[in-house]
């Protein structure tokens, strides 16, 4: 069983930045890909960003530009670098590990002022 742990979350103006991290209790590299979703309020749960084991990326078009997912092997960390929000960014963000089996952490609430 994997944990995840998200940190970095809070209030931000917009035009802001913040940098969300998620900690796995384990090796993130075991994993297919790391990504980072999203729940607004009254909205689905969408797909942000992606990284996959061999370190390839990819990004949902309202975000392109502006985040940017990396990761840190050795610490087994994936973190979401978030620049130029937006109130439409207003979310839970929710990390993900993708393999065999599903793993979620418990969400980062990112709140961006307008």
């Amino acid at each position: 069983q994997v944990q995840l742990a998200e940190s970095g979350g809070g209030l931000v103006q917009a035009g802001g930045s913040l940098r969300l991290a998620c900690v796995a209790s384990g090796s993130i590299f075991s994993f297919n890909a790391m990504n980072w979703y999203r729940r607004a309020p009254g909205k689905q749960r969408e797909l942000v960003a992606t990284i996959t084991r061999s370190g390839s990326t990819n990004y949902a078009d309202p975000v392109k530009g502006r985040f940017t997912i990396s990761r840190d092997i050795a610490k087994n960390t994936v973190y979401l670098q978030m620049n130029s929000l937006k109130s439409e960014d207003t979310a839970v963000y929710y990390c993900n590990a993708q393999g065999g089996n599903m793993y979620w952490g418990q969400g980062t609430q990112v709140t961006v002022s307008s």
